[in-house]
Formats: C-alpha cells, sequence, structure tokens
C-alpha cells in the first residue's frame, strides 16, 4: 500500500488517540471547573435528552438545508464552536490563574481567537488540531456527566441511529456532504499528499480519487466518553501510565473498530462510523472487565 492510500490509516488512529488522551488530561480540569452537563450521572434520563437534543439539532440543519439557510447553520455552527472553547479555556485558565476577572478575559480571548482562526484559515492542520482540543473537550465534559450505564446505551442508540441516517434514510449523507462543502470545521481531514490545501481544494464525497479523507468530530468524541467516563467512575487498579484495564479496553476496542470501519472505507462509500466504533469501545471494556473481573458498574454487583 502506498502512502497516499495509507494516510487514513495511520493519521485516523493517531487523531483518535490524540482525542482519547487529552480528554483524559482535560478530566481533572473539567471537572474542578464543575462543567458536568447534567447533575446526577446515573439517570438514564439524560440519554434521552442528549438524544433528543441531538435529533432536534439535526433536523433544524436539514431544514435550513433545504430552506437554503447555509449562512444560518454557518452561524449557529459557529456559536456552538465559540461556547465550546470557551467551556474548555475556561476550565484550563480557571487551573492555572484561578477564578477571576483577568481569567474571563483570558479565556474570552482565546475562545474567540481559536474560534476565528477557524473560520477565517480552515486549513486542514488547522482544523485537525483545534478540532482534537473541542473533541477531547466535549468528551471530558460528557465523560464526568455521565456513569458507564447510560454511556453504553447512549452509544448503542446513537450506533443504531448513525446507521438508520446513513443507510436507510441517508439524511445523513445529505447533511454531510453540505458541510464539506462549506468547509464548516466540524471534522477532521487527513490527506494524501504534503501539499493538498483543503482551502482550496476542499473534498467531494462522491465515490472516487478525493485528495483527503474526513471524519466527522462526533465518531472521535461518542467512544472517547466511554473512557472517560469509565476512568471517572469505575474503581480498578491502575497498569499502565495511571489508566485501569477497562480504560485501556474501551480505548483498544475503539481502535479495533476503527480499523473495521477504514476497511469499509477503503472501498470508496460514505460509512456510517458509530456502529464500529462504538461497538469496538463497548466490546472492548467489556473485554477489559471480563479480564479484571471488574463488574462494580453494573448496578446490584
Amino acid at each position: 500500500m502506498d502512502l497516499r492510500n495509507s494516510a487514513p490509516y495511520i493519521g485516523m488512529p493517531l487523531l483518535l488517540l490524540a482525542v482519547q488522551a487529552g480528554a483524559l488530561l482535560l478530566t481533572p480540569r473539567v471537572q474542578d471547573a464543575g462543567l458536568a452537563a447534567f447533575e446526577n450521572p446515573a439517570s438514564f434520563g439524560n440519554t434521552l435528552i442528549f438524544i433528543g437534543i441531538l435529533l432536534g439539532f439535526t433536523l433544524v440543519l436539514l431544514l435550513l438545508i433545504r430552506w437554503g439557510g447555509k449562512k444560518i447553520i454557518a452561524m449557529i455552527i459557529g456559536i456552538s464552536i465559540l461556547l465550546t472553547f470557551i467551556y474548555i479555556f475556561s476550565a484550563l485558565v480557571q487551573y492555572i490563574v484561578g477564578m477571576s476577572a483577568a481569567g474571563t478575559v483570558i479565556t474570552l480571548v482565546l475562545a474567540g481567537a481559536a474560534t476565528g482562526i477557524l473560520y477565517l484559515y480552515p486549513e486542514w492542520y488547522v482544523i485537525d488540531i483545534l478540532g482534537v482540543l473541542i473533541a477531547s473537550g466535549v468528551a471530558a465534559i460528557f465523560g464526568i456527566s455521565l456513569e458507564i450505564g447510560p454511556v453504553i446505551v447512549l452509544l448503542i442508540l446513537l450506533a443504531i441511529y448513525d446507521a438508520i441516517s446513513v443507510y436507510k434514510t441517508r439524511h445523513m449523507i445529505t447533511l454531510a456532504e453540505n458541510v464539506v462543502a462549506m468547509k464548516t470545521p466540524i471534522l477532521v481531514v487527513i490527506p494524501k499528499s504534503p501539499g493538498y490545501s483543503y482551502i482550496k481544494e476542499g473534498i467531494s464525497l462522491e465515490k472516487g480519487e478525493r485528495g483527503a479523507f474526513v471524519m466527522g468530530m462526533g465518531d472521535l468524541i461518542m467512544p472517547s466518553i466511554l473512557v472517560v467516563s469509565v476512568r471517572v467512575f469505575l474503581q480498578a487498579p491502575e497498569v499502565v501510565a495511571g489508566l485501569t484495564l477497562p480504560t485501556i479496553g474501551a480505548m483498544a476496542g475503539s481502535l479495533a473498530g476503527l480499523a473495521v470501519l477504514l476497511y469499509f472505507v477503503s472501498r470508496g462509500n460514505p460509512q456510517a462510523g458509530l456502529p464500529t466504533l462504538n461497538g469496538g469501545a463497548i466490546t472492548g471494556f467489556l473485554l477489559a472487565c471480563a479480564v479484571a473481573g471488574t463488574w462494580g458498574w453494573i448496578p446490584g454487583i
């Protein structure tokens, strides 16, 4: 396999690992800043709230696409990215300088600058670097907000939804095509050659030769939420670099799921990422729990 065709097989796993490592590093900072999304992480109702918000957001975007509201889509996504950066930088700045007016100003400046760079110069490496930061922050926030049981249910439901939306209704492909066409920075890009420019060339999702591969940021975030949740809510002996075997199992499983996904992507058609990524993360976690004999995350055990 030549370098051009092997790029996604090297780049995508590295990005997934970067997101998971970043999420684990950000977790203590997010916890200290009190950025949990839900008050009761054990409630399965949180899963339904998460799904409901996701479906509502997707519906709004699809309606705006149909009505020609691409500028409004760009504005909504831009505001969402800005708010995400504010949460992430607030946790980091608070850790460094504490809660203060100066910290608030620094947070707003950093968040505004990061968002501005994404939109003013959306080159692939800018998108990937800041995309990893966004995905890490979101995974950390929801990982501390949901215990393992609700996370597993969430990942299963999202995997089913992703498969239906890509292979049956195909509305996720419509959404992805428009997001890519608008060069909206809510994905990661792996170029096939050093001279590739996302700004100049863009990407076509049609079957055939393309200058780069893309993956939705959600595909990096969702399995990483389980990694963080396992690290936070499951007590187990640490084995490597402060990580427990179930945490490592979730990470390894998500990488195995990514390998399966990349196999199907190599055929040239858009693929639903969450069935293999989420399925791999859950399977890896459960296998590691079996090896470690750790089942304390199940109520009553």
